[in-house]
């Protein structure tokens, strides 16, 4: 299976992710957890917790995009390994799909994403270190998204009865799905703080329409750019005076491209 033909099949499949896990009004059809006395306890706004429960409620579709298309699923070992989730073709191609949220700023922007490392295994593609299978055996990195409106205003001290269930208030609402390859949705900076991660662009329509800085620039350039890429620190440690660029600018001047 070509890589255009997986995305495409993913792509078609996720459409409907939206309206599997929404209700009329598009909010979110989890409304909390339920213990054995039958108490209700509403979702923590956490992002952390949210995109976990989202990652449980899609995946029994996942299994059935797998089964449909003759494809092989192998989760990740750990919590911190690459990729979320591994699909073999009956060829033995793998694609590797990372499952990532965030919630809408505004209408046209989100708080944002990382893409994954940029360093260990993103540079050393042989290795299988933190990743389910060597970095260079993909054919594909791609990025299942989501992205929704979060509710903040909610009392996650309250508890519910069953007989409540109807008004609880959803933590998350107006979902939308997207699938485009990492390198497609990628920037020239690193996601969060001083964390080893590739950021993503924050417009939405980016996201969907995959313009991020290398989309015109193709793949490998964005390969060379992140393998290459310093922080103040690797660069210190490799006794440099800083950094051999900072942006996509400056990487152009770097390698004499026009």
């Amino acid at each position: 299976m070509k890589k255009e033909t997986f995305i495409t099949l993913l792509r078609e499949t996720v459409e409907e992710f939206a309206n599997q896990i929404s209700t009329e009004d598009g909010s979110w059809v989890v409304k909390g957890f339920i213990d054995t006395y039958k108490n209700i306890y509403t979702i923590s706004a956490d992002t952390k917790v949210i995109s976990k429960i989202i990652e449980l409620y899609i995946f029994p579709k996942i299994l059935e995009f797998a089964s449909k298309n003759k494809l092989e699923i192998e989760l990740t070992k750990e919590q911190n390994f690459y990729p979320d989730i591994t699909f073999k073709d009956e060829d033995g191609n793998l694609f590797a799909v990372d499952l990532k949220s965030s919630y809408r700023k505004d209408s046209n922007d989100i708080n944002g994403m990382t893409l994954g490392a940029f360093t260990g295994y993103f540079r050393d593609r042989k290795s299988v270190k933190n990743i389910t299978h060597p970095y260079e055996e993909y054919k594909a990195h791609v990025v299942l998204g989501v992205i929704y409106d979060s509710i903040r205003d909610i009392d996650e001290r309250k508890i519910y009865s069953l007989d409540e269930l109807d008004e609880i208030v959803s933590v998350i609402k107006n979902f939308k799905f997207f699938v485009q390859e990492k390198w497609k949705i990628a920037i020239d900076r690193p996601g969060s703080g001083n964390t080893k991660n590739i950021g993503s662009v924050n417009k939405i329509l980016d996201l969907i329409n995959g313009n991020g800085t290398f989309a015109s620039l193709g793949e490998a350039v964005f390969d060379d750019y992140w393998t290459n890429y310093l922080t103040k620190d690797m660069a210190k440690a490799a006794e440099l005076s800083g950094p051999y660029y900072k942006n996509i600018a400056e990487y152009k001047t770097f390698k004499h491209i026009k």
